[in-house]
């Protein structure tokens, strides 16, 4: 129960910032993809979940959701996505919670072709009808946002992780399925130190999509005092670019 807990109070009440107007939400194109769906769920044998942002549940899962993990449907027909929430790994249900709160925050800032063409990719520990742990992987990708541009349709596709190695914890990553280019997400711990106020400022900027030259001019500061704050907060944040940057310090919560 402290899973679900948990779950609730970090991911699921974060939702409520997101607000939605009825006029700009289609729930027509809702009935076509669950079809779509299912076909891919049989013909992949992969667990697919679809979630909907504005309701913050579930919205619809495959019919074989459960048969990887030697579950009958009889078995979670009754409580639907939530037999599965309890399911997970109490550590690893608590990480997933945060990473995906973290995910959002970075979704919130992208442009819509960005939101469009990013995906989470995460392993994560679930107990199997045998009451055994099994590593699964499961992608997660927006494939539908409201007229405005705000997430709302998230896809979710799980299957038994090819890697079944001892490994306490949780993986994750950003792909950008249009480039490949991916970003870990998991860090093995915090910065060694915080950022100074001055370098936060900056990357608050950076994140609010300013360029060096507008910065400098919007704090009265050199280009050459910028990009000096911009290299340090780079190095504390072990990140290789502005992006990275961005993402990383979410993650600590550096940015709230």
């Amino acid at each position: 129960m402290a899973k679900q807990n948990d779950i609730e109070e970090i991911f699921f009440k974060f939702l409520l910032r997101y607000k939605f107007e009825e006029s700009n939400l289609d729930y027509s194109i809702l009935e076509k993809h669950k079809a779509a769906l299912q076909t891919i769920a049989d013909i992949g044998n992969s667990g697919v979940n679809l979630f909907d942002v504005c309701k913050r549940q579930i919205v619809f899962y495959s019919s074989n959701f459960g048969e990887q993990l030697g579950y009958a449907k009889s078995d979670y027909e009754k409580l639907g996505q939530a037999f599965f929430v309890d399911k997970i790994h109490p550590d690893d249900a608590l990480k997933l919670s945060l990473n995906s709160v973290s995910i959002f925050k970075l979704f919130d800032n992208f442009s819509v072709v960005e939101k469009l063409s990013h995906k989470m990719i995460s392993e994560y520990r679930m107990l199997n009808a045998q009451n055994k742990y099994v590593r699964l992987i499961e992608q997660h990708q927006f494939i539908e946002l409201d007229k405005t541009g705000q997430i709302w349709l998230l896809l979710g596709i799980v299957d038994i992780s090819p890697n079944q190695e001892e490994f306490n914890g949780i993986k994750c990553q950003l792909l950008n399925f249009k480039t490949g280019n991916t970003i870990p997400f998991e860090t093995s711990q915090k910065p060694a130190y915080e950022l100074t106020n001055r370098e936060l400022e900056i990357l608050k900027l950076v994140k609010n999509g300013l360029l060096s030259k507008e910065i400098s001019n919007r704090l009265s500061i050199s280009l050459h005092t910028v990009n000096t704050h911009r290299q340090r907060f780079l190095e504390k944040l072990g990140a290789n670019n502005s992006f990275e940057a961005v993402m990383f310090a979410s993650k600590f919560g550096l940015l709230e």
